[in-house]
C-alpha cells in the first residue's frame, strides 16, 4: 500500500506541459506559486500547498513568476479524492519534511530506498487524510498550540508569560484559540497533560515510575492537584484508573474450545 514509485524536483520553472499519470501525483510547492489547469477547472496554489492529482487526470502547470516543487508518484493507495484538490501543510511543515526525506531516500542506495520509501508513503497518506478535513488554523493559534505541545511536560512552563509575548491582548488570544480549537489555551494545556498521564498509566509506566513521578513528568508540580484534576476528567483517581486499564487474562486455547463447544 502507498508505494512511492518516483520522487523528483522542479527547480525554478514556469511551465509544465499537459500530461497525465497512471499513478497519483502529489506536488508540494516549495517556493513561488502557480495554477494547475484541468479540463473543467483550475487550482491556484502557493508555497506550502500540496496539489493532489488522481490517476489519468490530464493537467498542466503554469506560473508567471516561477515555482519550485517536490513531486511524488504514489500507487496502491486508498486516497479517497475523486478529483484534484489542494491540501495545505501546517506551520510545522511536517509534510514538507516528509517529502524532502522521501526525495533523499529515493535517490539514495537501493537498500535504504527499499526499507524507507514504503513508511514514507504511508505517512504522507495519513497526513493528506488528516489535513484535508481540517480548516487551517490562524498563524497565532498555530504558534500557541505548537508551543504548548513542545513545553507541556515542563513543570516550570509559564503559559501566561508566553501569551503575553504576543502583540495581542490576553482576552483576544483566549477567545481566538477557543474559537478555532474549542478550548482555551489553559484547558488545552491541562488536557494534554492529563491525556499523557492516562496514556502512561495505560501502557505500564508504573512498572518503573510511581504516580507522583508520572504526574511530574506530565507537567504537574503537585501530585495532589494532579490527582484532583485527573479524577475530575476521568471520573476516578489515577490509582483506580490504573487498575481499570490492567490487561485481562487472555483465554487459553482450551478455554476457547470450551466456549466454542458449549
Amino acid at each position: 500500500m502507498n508505494n512511492i514509485t518516483y520522487v523528483g524536483k522542479h527547480l525554478l520553472t514556469l511551465t509544465v506541459s499537459r500530461h497525465a499519470h497512471s499513478s497519483w501525483e502529489l506536488v508540494y510547492c516549495t517556493e513561488g506559486s502557480g495554477t494547475f489547469h484541468f479540463d473543467d477547472f483550475d487550482l491556484t496554489y502557493k508555497k506550502g500547498d500540496i496539489v493532489v492529482v488522481p490517476p489519468l487526470v490530464p493537467h498542466c502547470n503554469n506560473s508567471s513568476d516561477g515555482f519550485t516543487n517536490i513531486h511524488i508518484n504514489l500507487t496502491d493507495t486508498a486516497l479517497p479524492f475523486k478529483s484534484p484538490i489542494i491540501v495545505q501543510d501546517d506551520g510545522n511543515q511536517f509534510l514538507l519534511q516528509t517529502f524532502q526525506a522521501a526525495y533523499y531516500h529515493f535517490n539514495s542506495d537501493s537498500d535504504r530506498r527499499r526499507l524507507l520509501l514504503s513508511p514514507y508513503g504511508d505517512l504522507i497518506y495519513c497526513y493528506l487524510l488528516c489535513y484535508h478535513k481540517t480548516q487551517p488554523l490562524s498563524k497565532v493559534v498555530e504558534e500557541i498550540e505548537s508551543n504548548i505541545i513542545q513545553n507541556y511536560p515542563d513543570c516550570n512552563y509559564e503559559l501566561d508569560k508566553y501569551l503575553q509575548s504576543f502583540p495581542f491582548s490576553y482576552d483576544y488570544l483566549r477567545k481566538l484559540f477557543k474559537k478555532e480549537l474549542g478550548v482555551t489555551p489553559h484547558k488545552y494545556l491541562t488536557d494534554k497533560r492529563l491525556q499523557t498521564a492516562a496514556d502512561m498509566l495505560s501502557y505500564g509506566y508504573t512498572d518503573s515510575h510511581n504516580i507522583a513521578e508520572i504526574s511530574q513528568q506530565c507537567g504537574f508540580r503537585e501530585p495532589l492537584y494532579f490527582s484532583r484534576m485527573f479524577k475530575k476528567k476521568y471520573g476516578v483517581a489515577p490509582s483506580y484508573y490504573l487498575e481499570s486499564q490492567s490487561p485481562q487474562e487472555e483465554p487459553t486455547e482450551d478455554s476457547v474450545k470450551i466456549i466454542l463447544e458449549s
